[in-house]
């Protein structure tokens, strides 16, 4: 099976571009820079029914209520630069959801932990010794 990166979304994308905030002077008036991604998760074709069903769960705070991801990106002054960075975001998100967990190893306690356990243990001990003494 073929990584995410190695799999041409790009005809499943669907682009728009409005007019973005922040620097630019009188080209943020008059040029639509700011570029929104959207991706129906259901409707991939490249995507696994296992793919999809990992992505929905793990990215749902990103999904509409269609199940659609959308991306927007704005750090350029050009469309052009700003279509290109939420492709990339557009992978890295993918990528890192469908990336799996991994596995905890157990580790052994090392013997400084122990020692500072028993002496704590014995310390609380010797406290409520004192005071069964001093109610007697």
């Amino acid at each position: 099976m073929k990584t995410i990166r190695e799999r041409d979304f790009l005809p499943e994308l669907t682009f728009h571009a409005t007019r973005s905030s922040g620097p630019g002077g009188q080209n943020v008036n008059k040029v639509n820079t700011k570029v929104i991604l959207r991706f129906s998760i259901e409707a991939s074709v490249l995507l696994s029914d296992n793919e999809k069903q990992v992505l929905l769960r793990k990215l749902n705070n990103k999904l509409t209520s269609d199940n659609e991801l959308i991306i927007s990106n704005q750090e350029s002054r050009s469309q052009i630069h700003n279509k290109a960075a939420a492709i990339e975001q557009f992978y890295n998100l993918l990528s890192d959801a469908l990336k799996p967990a991994k596995k905890r190893l157990r580790t052994k306690p090392t013997k400084a932990s122990i020692e500072r356990r028993l002496k704590t243990k014995k310390q609380q001990a010797l406290k409520k010794a004192t005071r069964r003494l001093k109610d007697m």
